[in-house]
């Protein structure tokens, strides 16, 4: 499989794990007592979570990283919870994204985007509810830049949607288990949530790999895979 996407992830989930301890460890967290996230989400109950939801929903929209929004709601609601509302979040993002670039941002996005429209489109115009729930299940590639590309492709929503949706559960949980564990069982958690990466990160190519039905979604990692099998057939 492709070791530098899998590492390259468990580099994003290392590094909001480090974060989150220098702001503890560097007398930083009693500042954050009154940061915003623990002033206007955790304890707050339905406030919260809706408040939580709301700024989650625009920032993944904006392009900030899934894995992000899954951490923090991880470390504000918990494992479980923060998995239900980080994936609302997400997915709420994805269909503003969605619906901007198809409604509004057409023009610009094609001419910025048009090779990765056309890939998308060719990859996902015959299952796109098997195909988005491929890409979702890949350690790498732009989830802003996928929801922008749909948008002004010719994919269906509800199929893109309902993919995107089964897609995100991996590492939203995987994430928000991680983020749940900056104050509870830290080492356990961290642990889990890096072998769990690992293992949804190799059952994702592996279903690329099998279940694509000859399309390319992308040439980085089809050389990736291409290197892997090489290498893989140079060792025997």
């Amino acid at each position: 499989m492709n070791l530098r996407s899998i590492l390259h992830g468990l580099s994003v989930l290392l590094s909001l794990v480090a974060i989150a301890y220098l702001a503890r460890f560097t007398g930083l967290a009693d500042m954050l007592e009154t940061s915003w996230l623990d002033l206007h989400v955790r304890g707050q109950g339905i406030k919260g979570e809706m408040v939580f939801v709301a700024v989650g929903m625009i920032a993944t929209a904006v392009g900030l990283p899934r894995q992000v929004i899954a951490f923090t709601s991880g470390y504000a609601f918990g494992y479980f919870q923060g998995t239900l509302l980080g994936l609302l979040a997400t997915l709420l993002g994805c269909i503003l994204t969605f619906y901007y670039a198809r409604l509004i941002g057409r023009p610009f996005i094609v001419s910025r985007y048009p090779e990765k429209i056309k890939r998308l489109d060719d990859f996902v115009k015959d299952y796109p509810f098997g195909m988005t729930l491929l890409i979702r299940l890949l350690p790498v590639g732009s989830n802003l830049v996928t929801n922008l590309a749909a948008g002004v492709s010719g994919v269906r929503a509800l199929p893109f949607f309902s993919g995107s949706a089964l897609g995100f559960v991996p590492q939203t949980f995987i994430f928000a288990l991680v983020g749940s564990g900056i104050q509870v069982d830290p080492l356990l958690r961290i642990g889990v949530g890096s072998l769990l990466f690992v293992v949804s990160g190799m059952l994702g190519v592996y279903l690329y790999r099998h279940m694509r039905h000859g399309r390319q979604f992308d040439p980085v990692l089809e050389r990736g895979l291409n290197d892997t099998i090489s290498n893989s057939t140079t060792s025997k």
